[in-house]
């Protein structure tokens, strides 16, 4: 992913994010529970940090672009490896807040590990950054 594309999928995250969670407190608190109102709120939570993340990610890979190809590389990784984190974690939550089948749930921990990755791939460009 390049640094233009990261920054436009972190401000689009981060533009949903501020838009679900205004949407949960005003037009789905009388129509979900508070089970349901608390998955989604983890959801908002979680995609609102990557959604920064992923913007600091996407500077670091314009700085890096004049630098190494062995930091950029794992900055592209982090960067993609949030985006999917974001749709599967947090796209995931949502549904479920919304009474998708359980099953769905499933695909929550599949999120968690590509933020894990996106979070593991920035340390590697940190150590090898010089």
């Amino acid at each position: 992913m390049s640094s233009r594309a990261a920054a436009i999928v972190a401000s689009i995250a981060g533009l949903l994010a501020v838009a679900l969670g205004a949407f949960a407190a005003h037009a789905l608190r009388n129509h979900l529970t508070a089970e349901q109102l608390a998955i989604w709120h983890t959801a908002v939570d979680y995609q609102f940090w990557h959604a920064l993340a992923l913007l600091g990610v996407s500077i670091w890979m314009g700085e890096a672009s004049a630098l190494t190809r062995a930091r950029s590389k794992p900055l592209s990784v982090a960067a993609s490896a949030f985006a999917i984190g974001i749709v599967l974690f947090c796209g995931s939550l949502y549904a479920l807040a919304l009474g998708a089948p359980r099953w769905t749930g499933a695909i929550t921990p599949l999120g968690g590990v590509a933020f894990i990755i996106g979070w593991l791939s920035m340390l590697v460009a940190a150590w090898r950054g010089r």
